[in-house]
């Protein structure tokens, strides 16, 4: 079963040993487990739905509970605590285009707000009910995933746009064909989450952001169907897969997708290679990426992460014995961590990754093979775990991300952790903040902050934590001239922030889109665009 209340798969745990507690003990102070509240408590505590009944619609408690929330801090601190003030007042699973147009005309007809729900894996306030004076219904997409239609001349794949990550790829796998598209969050969101969010994967180095691989679909607004032809290319005046893509939920529900698919690699491996410090890291991998190698990673951690990542893995003994063996090739307290990932045909990507090494070595880069590689690549989608097992100590785990040019990236790494670590000393409390470079581009690369502080155990004093230490780390993100958002989204928690990145004439044209979609303004309330 899913965790209603955390992250994934309730049969599924990351434990902390005993070093790791003691590591953040020594950091942050001796954590305090939380009480939660129960599923029953939090069903307890919902308001009657106001919705009339429809046979699409699901109008329970339990139902409306598990679709009132995403992932991001403010909404595990609901749910932790049983807080939940406002959920949908129903929740409709259509299985076809037929049914969400006709589930939009119940929503019209009641006076309702719809917000698409894929995956509910948003740590940006995606999901949450905007207003509490008109109902809201839910639209659970994940019925319709099916793989509609393969054409192998063209590599295009049509899918139902609510098919999840695992699904996706096990149907086109099964016809010698990947998407590549692997976000950290690829076993529970969808399709048309990455879509809305513009979402970026693991391997966007090979296979490109989710734009590069969106060619087209159809949208279910309450104006009407939007159909988006595919084309290789078009100069066919503005693109109308570009007023999909971060839109969302605010113009409709996607329905349907085509996605450009790649043929299965032949060959993929995953390697570690050390470096003395960040400078050197750094020109490193700005040189790879500007190299254009066809490699389908580059993953960088700054110090701090790669001491915190080796920690909280456990194996005390093999990382001393690591940590030993790389010191004496010139890579000590202050190393760096890079993976690199080599995808594709033998014949290109073992080439690809010799070069690799071959530039990471002028940089004084220490290859330690494949192990660590192939260790990530398997839990690759555990280390989330850590945030259920981190909160079962009393620490809360939070993350905010950007993509600055090359010259801004060390400027806005130490920015950001900067404002992390001073925004609680008011309160008498620190915060763990680290960082790693998750993609890397030639004209510069994401910045990807880690923050651990510890829980007081009550709602309204985690939240005041949580909002001092938001606003610290966004402002200090534009005051560095970064994006707000590299590829979670905006939803209501990075909304504020928005006007610095777009001006008022580009939120303008963007609230002018949506009404144009929207007139009624019903579709996701509240998010990207405030009203």
């Amino acid at each position: 079963m899913r965790r209603w209340n955390g992250w994934g798969d309730d049969t599924i745990d990351m434990p902390l040993g005993a070093g790791a507690q003691a590591f953040l003990a020594g950091r942050l102070g001796q954590g305090t487990r939380p009480q939660d509240a129960s599923f029953e408590e939090a069903c307890a505590r919902l308001a009657p739905g106001r919705l009339a009944p429809h046979p699409l619609v699901d109008a329970s408690p339990g139902a409306r509970l598990l679709h009132a929330l995403g992932q991001s801090l403010p909404d595990w601190l609901r749910l932790r605590h049983g807080r939940i003030d406002a959920a949908p007042d129903g929740v409709a699973y259509p299985e076809s285009a037929e049914q969400v147009r006709e589930l939009l005309a119940f929503a019209k007809e009641q006076g309702a707000d719809v917000i698409p729900y894929g995956g509910g894996t948003s740590v940006a306030g995606h999901l949450g009910v905007h207003q509490t004076s008109r109902p809201t219904l839910s639209l659970d997409m994940r019925r319709m995933r099916a793989l509609v239609w393969l054409d192998r001349e063209s590599q295009l794949a049509t899918f139902g746009a609510g098919v999840t990550g695992p699904d996706l790829e096990a149907q086109l796998r099964a016809h010698g064909y990947t998407l590549g598209h692997f976000p950290q969050s690829f076993e529970y969101s969808t399709l048309g989450g990455w879509i809305v969010t513009r979402s970026s994967g693991q391997q966007s180095l090979r296979y490109g952001r989710i734009e590069q691989l969106f060619a087209g679909g159809r949208v279910e607004t309450p104006g009407g169907t939007l159909a988006i032809p595919t084309f290789p290319a078009s100069s066919a005046g503005i693109d109308l897969r570009e007023m999909v893509l971060g839109s969302e939920g605010r113009l409709g529900i996607v329905t349907e997708a085509t996605v450009r698919v790649s043929r299965l690699p032949g060959h993929e491996a995953f390697h570690a290679v050390f470096f003395p410090d960040w400078e050197r890291a750094l020109a490193a991998v700005r040189e790879l990426a500007q190299a254009r190698l066809p490699l389908s990673m580059l993953r960088l951690s700054n110090a701090i992460e790669t001491t915190t990542m080796l920690t909280l893995a456990g194996h005390a003994r093999l990382v001393r014995l690591l940590g030993g063996w790389l010191a004496l090739r010139g890579c000590g307290e202050g190393k760096c961590m890079l993976m690199i990932g080599a995808s594709g045909a033998k014949a290109q990507a073992v080439p690809a990754l010799r070069a690799a090494l071959g530039i990471a070595r002028r940089y004084r880069g220490v290859h330690a093979g494949r192990g660590l590689g192939e260790r990530w690549r398997r839990n690759r989608y555990r280390s989330v775990y850590l945030r259920n097992a981190a909160w079962a100590q009393g620490y809360a785990i939070d993350t905010v991300e950007t993509a600055v040019d090359w010259p801004r990236v060390t400027q806005a790494m130490e920015g950001i952790e900067g404002a992390a670590r001073g925004a609680l000393e008011a309160m008498g409390e620190k915060v763990h903040a680290y960082t790693h470079l998750s993609h890397l581009y030639p004209q510069g690369a994401s910045v990807y902050s880690t923050f651990v502080f510890r829980l007081a155990g009550n709602y309204e004093a985690d939240l005041a934590r949580w909002r001092r230490l938001k606003d610290s780390v966004s402002t200090a993100i534009v005051a560095a001239g970064g994006t707000i958002s590299h590829q979670h989204g905006v939803g209501v928690d990075h909304a504020p922030w928005l006007a610095a990145e777009k001006g008022e004439m580009g939120l303008g044209a963007m609230g002018a889109l949506f009404r144009h979609f929207d007139p009624d303004g019903r579709m996701n309330p509240g998010k990207l665009v405030a009203p």
